[in-house]
């Protein structure tokens, strides 16, 4: 039986008050950070009672989730510099165009698309994919009488929403949720999975059925001289070295992690590790006596994606990992229970909160964040908060976390909210708005299903 005897102190209300504001932000489509560290200096002040204290405790915060996400941003980091030298080698492009002759009509674009943007997400991010894929593929999809808008969505639905909110090769996202919830990542990921197979087989389902008679255009689309280009070019040796080499490595890579087990930061080692090795190579068999040269610039622009994108999520981890364990970390010895963790069994001593209630909050918070059209962003709130209501209602902190990521990462990630749907709309030349439309009812779909499905595991 749980113990609900928790005494409220002014750091929990401030900290409280601190959650909200940052959720009222992140819907208002304004960056949250200034606001997390102006928390953590209060909650600092509070804590310590002390300027110098309050000053100290910014900074502990923020070196505490640096140190939690820096495996996962050197991983983004060498997976990026390696996807710029296969860019600039042309091996890139021959991968694509092999998977160009599978192409035979309208639908099976459609799928052969989405597919391919799916494994190169799961791989490579799809950032760089969606550039990658669609500069290559989606011309040949068109081609073959697939219209702009659907191909914009086998590339959104598939990149932007399946590969990143499950991230099962990388791990940036899982291993985020994983440590604000304060479980490990590879227990988040295989307990979640029945929750990310759901949601990822209803969507695109749901998606080309519904829109499966609007996919086709009658009308001939031309070749263009870059599309013919594509096609056609010459690629030196290292280029076609490098295309065979870089999937092959990876695929070895799959089948070690089968073999000896290897999980969590052991496999994400071996994927890192594997990205450098294929860069060295690249790099001195592509650019010979500038390999030196080359090869420091590629993990430069590598580190510099990376920063860009985590930069932001490390100052509002800092200040969700006080909800959880992290805060004795931070905060001394003196604090060994997380503020959200108190106010999580304070509201299950005097409210009625059940499995399936915590399940709908969690969901509904998780699209909520999102809506800043980033994703990453609200992951550190519903890794928190999965394992508040997971001690609060004895409930699955994985489920949970899963179900808060999916999502996020499916709203805010860029599925349906029109702001994160540029990258895809500009490749694909359609409009965001109209993308977002389309995206809408079968992401709706695929968390009804992923919805009944946690009730039922949860």
């Amino acid at each position: 039986m749980a113990d609900f005897a928790v005494s409220l102190t002014p750091l929990h209300f401030i900290y409280l008050i601190g959650v909200i504001t940052v959720l009222t932000t992140m819907i208002l489509r304004k960056d949250t950070p200034l606001v997390c560290i102006v928390f953590l200096f209060l909650i600092g002040l509070v804590a310590c009672g002390t300027l110098t204290g309050a000053i100290q405790s910014v900074f502990a915060s923020i070196l505490y989730a640096a140190k939690e996400f820096m495996e996962i941003i050197a991983t983004i980091a060498l997976i990026t510099a390696l996807s710029k030298c296969l860019s600039d080698l042309g091996s890139d492009r021959i991968m694509m165009r092999s998977m160009s002759t599978v192409m035979k009509n309208s639908y099976i674009s459609w799928w052969v698309l989405g597919i391919t943007m799916l494994v190169f997400s799961l791989f490579l991010w799809p950032s760089p994919s969606v550039a990658l894929v669609g500069a290559i593929l989606l011309p040949l999809a068109v081609k073959k009488g697939l219209k702009p808008l659907a191909a914009a969505m086998a590339l959104n639905l598939f990149g932007h929403g399946v590969a990143l909110s499950g991230d099962f090769v990388i791990q940036g996202a899982p291993a985020i949720t994983a440590s604000a919830a304060g479980i490990d990542t590879h227990l988040f990921i295989s307990e979640g999975m029945p929750l990310f197979l759901v949601m990822s087989v209803t969507t695109v389902v749901s998606a080309f059925i519904i829109n499966r008679k609007e996919m086709g255009q009658t009308e001939s689309v031309s070749v263009t001289a870059e599309q013919k280009e594509n096609t056609e070019n010459r690629f030196p040796r290292a280029a076609m070295l490098l295309a065979i080499l870089a999937p092959a490595a990876f695929i070895a890579d799959v089948v070690l992690m089968a073999v000896f087990n290897l999980k969590g930061g052991d496999a994400t080692s071996l994927v890192s590790g594997t990205a450098v090795v294929v860069l060295v190579i690249g790099s001195v068999a592509g650019f010979g006596k500038e390999s030196l040269d080359r090869f420091t610039n590629y993990i430069s622009d590598g580190f510099l994606f990376a920063i860009r994108i985590f930069a932001p999520v490390i100052i509002i981890g800092a200040f969700f990992f006080l909800g959880g364990s992290g805060i004795t970390t931070i905060l001394g010895e003196k604090y060994q229970s997380g503020i959200l963790n108190d106010w999580a069994v304070w509201l299950a001593g005097v409210t009625p909160l059940n499995k399936y209630v915590v399940t709908l909050i969690q969901m509904v918070i998780g699209g909520l964040t999102g809506l800043d059209g980033s994703g990453f962003s609200g992951l550190p709130l519903v890794g928190s908060l999965a394992n508040t209501f997971g001690t609060a209602v004895d409930c699955s902190v994985p489920l949970l976390g899963a179900l808060g990521q999916i999502a996020a990462i499916f709203i805010g990630g860029g599925t349906i909210i029109p702001w994160g749907l540029m990258p895809v709309a500009a490749i694909a030349n359609v409009n965001p708005l109209e993308l977002a439309r389309k995206n809408f009812v079968p992401v709706m779909i695929g968390f009804f299903f992923t919805f009944l499905t946690a009730c039922l595991l949860i």
